[in-house]
């Protein structure tokens, strides 16, 4: 593997649901040491700086810590763990996957189960499993008390198991917690590669809570109080059977979203950015998110307005066990915003809105 495989394997293989970013955190740090000087804000969100020509503009790159995962909400008496979702899920994909609960006596492996479909009614079976109606079974019997043997509790994480793993296709990557590790590996890798004559600085960011409610993009921003805002994230590849996306797909480029649930991008940051990707000749697709939203929601409403905008890596079976991604599209979104960067000085910023 190379030194960009080997950072996504080891952000991605890290275990961090929301509230519980600690791990990813100190992966960033270590990666941005000697780069950039590392703070957080007062709910965890990390967050780098790094000196270019000038003072300001302020520009910040965000990326969320968090992925999608579980908390235990009780222990049966016969030891099966009942859990509360933390971001969002969809019944389909969570039955009878692998899961980690992280303990204070260390991580124990369980599957998630249900009642047996031999045993369900036919309008039974044609129905969505709900979660309530779901457990995880960390191989519970009669004589074995799971409270105290494994330390299990209300409030621990619960974690997908999903290996870092490169595909067939060698540009194709299988993970879990690409939303949003993929985020925090461009961070790291906009600040170490830009250099040091940026006419800004820069800030970037790797945001928590992002999957419960935008959480740290908030504090974050209102701590870096930036001139631009960027999020990096993924994007839906619909490139899959029954999907009807034509741009969408594994390694057309960077994704710039033009719309998502919780931001309508800065216009004339817009322009900007795909005006840079054309001359640069770096393969791009607009594309637009109708429901959820990205970490631009909140950065955008810091103090008096941020102009801001989101790049996005399109990635499949998003809010799953595992997903796949492409290379080329990470790599683009990595060179994309480091051009931008290049041409945010105090003139151009000030552009970007009505004095």
């Amino acid at each position: 593997m190379d030194r960009t495989e080997l950072l996504f394997k080891e952000l991605t293989e890290a275990v961090g649901v929301p509230g519980f970013e600690e791990e990813v955190a100190d992966i960033m740090a270590a990666h941005l040491k000697g780069t950039a000087s590392v703070t957080y804000d007062r709910l965890g969100s990390l967050v780098a700086e790094k000196r270019g020509k000038t003072r300001e503009p302020k520009v910040m790159i965000a990326g969320h810590m968090d992925e999608v995962g579980f908390m235990v909400k009780s222990v049966t008496k016969d030891g099966y763990i009942k859990f509360l979702p933390l971001g969002g899920w969809w019944g389909h994909v969570v039955l009878a996957q692998r899961v980690i609960v992280r303990t204070r006596k260390g991580d124990i492996v369980g599957v998630t189960g249900s009642k047996a479909p031999h045993v369900l009614k036919q309008e039974e079976r044609a129905k969505v499993i709900d979660l309530q109606d779901m457990y995880i079974d960390v191989g519970a019997t009669s004589d074995f008390d799971v409270k105290k043997k494994l330390g299990i509790r209300l409030g621990d994480p619960i974690v997908p198991v999903g290996e870092f793993t490169i595909l067939g296709n060698k540009q194709t990557y299988l993970a879990k917690a690409w939303d949003d590790r993929i985020g925090c590996a461009a961070v790291i890798d906009v600040l170490t590669k830009v250099g040091k004559g940026h006419p800004n600085t820069l800030y970037g960011v790797g945001t928590v809570q992002e999957e419960v409610g935008l959480r740290g993009a908030r504090t974050s921003a209102n701590m870096v109080d930036p001139d631009v805002g960027f999020a990096v994230d993924v994007c839906i590849a619909m490139d899959t059977p029954g999907m009807d996306g034509t741009d969408e797909k594994l390694g057309a480029g960077a994704g710039i979203l033009v719309f998502d649930g919780s931001v309508i991008p800065n216009r004339r940051l817009r322009d900007l950015v795909i005006e840079t990707a054309e001359k640069s000749k770096i393969p791009f697709f607009l594309t637009a998110l109708e429901r959820g939203g990205t970490d631009s929601g909140l950065i955008h409403l810091n103090r008096k307005g941020v102009p801001c905008l989101t790049f996005g890596v399109p990635a499949r079976y998003i809010h799953g066990h595992v997903g796949i991604i492409h290379r080329k599209d990470y790599d683009c979104v990595v060179r994309l915003i480091i051009e931008v960067v290049k041409k945010l000085d105090a003139e151009t910023v000030a552009s970007l809105t009505r004095s």
